[in-house]
């Protein structure tokens, strides 16, 4: 779950981490208000899940009222990277010298929360790790142990950081490895850190993400979660419980397993298809579950196919098929096409039960795929 920088800063501030005064607003006339009160400049920024908002005219320094709402008309409402921009934080402008990136995340490959520390911050810290990864300086925490105060100090001299802001950049990290493991977070980032003319240390972005497996033990982060969602496909995921990925690709993917899932999306790419989605219905699926797969890959509009991908052991194909059939049978015209492959527990008996007027069936995975890929291939032609 992924919490906007306005969730995020307000948690921050709660930790004790300095963040300019901002207020949120879902109107020309409340952004209006709000820099009324906290005066110029002031930045308005998108509050969207997408990376790089400036570069995309989702953030803009207004100096004076005319320039504000001029740039709050723009924001609010805008297609911003695929995502309709309905609220905007209204936040002080910072007068910065210097700009660092400070992060928490989790090294797979280690195993452990790793920190990271940058004095090229205030750009893609993605793009750094490419292009430069010495300039990146990285501290493993053992989570048995947790974070000791020296760990923070050694991270930030070892990333080069000015001395005479080097222990408030310190204490900056402590905390957010603090919230992370406090709010059971995957990732948690300030970029940029900015340092003032005073030599004041400012957090002045926030990216906070939680582990959603998680959130029984966070009620006041799932509480969040509602307005975390950007879209109403995010929300439909969220209420039927699914973990809903979309990508970049056009042929919609259903399967229960992650793992077979994962060989779908593989097989869809290795026959010159591009994936549009990853959606695991999960073991003992029923027919409502199904519908409502259905129902999420249908709205999603990158959609042109869908593969329909079963393997029977908890789920039985079956009931599969029930909820197949019940699913597009609400549709007067079906709105994409979709291939069916059953195999497993009572495949036979749902193969059978599949209406064949409605969905095309396929014996093979690989055969599944590519008439999909091919169905995709003819929407887009």
């Amino acid at each position: 779950m992924k919490l906007h920088e306005y969730q995020a800063k307000s948690l921050f501030a709660d930790a004790g981490i300095p963040v300019p005064d901002s207020r949120l607003a879902t109107s020309v006339d409340e952004a209006l208000d709000a820099v009324d009160e906290i005066g110029y400049p002031a930045a308005i920024k998108a509050q969207v899940h997408v990376g790089g908002r400036g570069k995309a005219g989702g953030i803009k320094i207004a100096t004076d009222r005319e320039e504000a709402e001029q740039y709050a008309e723009e924001i609010l409402g805008m297609d911003l990277k695929g995502y309709t921009v309905d609220q905007v934080l209204v936040e002080s402008g910072v007068d910065f010298v210097d700009e660092l990136y400070v992060g928490v995340t989790m090294d797979r490959g280690e195993g452990k929360p790793v920190l990271m520390v940058s004095t090229e911050g205030g750009v893609d810290i993605e793009e750094v790790a490419e292009e430069n990864p010495d300039a990146i300086a990285r501290e493993h925490v053992d989570p048995a142990f947790g974070l000791h105060p020296y760990q923070a100090r050694k991270v930030v001299y070892e990333a080069g950081v000015d001395a005479d802001v080097a222990l408030d950049v310190a204490s900056i990290l402590s905390t957010l490895y603090d919230l992370y493991e406090e709010n059971d977070a995957s990732e948690i980032e300030v970029n940029p850190v900015m340092i003032t003319s005073d030599r004041d240390v400012v957090a002045a972005d926030a990216v906070m993400n939680i582990d959603e497996d998680a959130l029984f033990r966070q009620p006041d982060l799932a509480e969040m979660a509602e307005e975390s969602y950007e879209d109403d496909l995010e929300r439909k995921a969220g209420e039927y419980g699914f973990d809903y990925v979309r990508l970049s690709g056009n042929v919609g993917i259903i399967g229960n397993g992650a793992g077979l899932v994962m060989t779908t999306l593989d097989l869809v790419d290795y026959y010159g298809g591009a994936p549009a989605n990853f959606l695991d219905i999960g073991g003992g699926a029923k027919a409502e579950r199904v519908t409502q797969a259905l129902d999420m890959v249908f709205s999603d509009e990158n959609v042109d196919a869908v593969v329909f991908n079963i393997f029977g052991g908890i789920t039985r194909g079956d009931e599969v098929a029930k909820g197949i059939n019940e699913a597009l049978e609400q549709f007067d015209e079906i709105p994409k096409k979709v291939v069916v492959r059953l195999a497993g527990t009572n495949a036979e008996e749902g193969m059978e039960i599949l209406n064949t007027d409605l969905v095309e069936v396929e014996e093979t995975l690989e055969d599944a795929v590519q008439r999909a890929v091919a169905n995709a291939d003819e929407v887009t032609q």
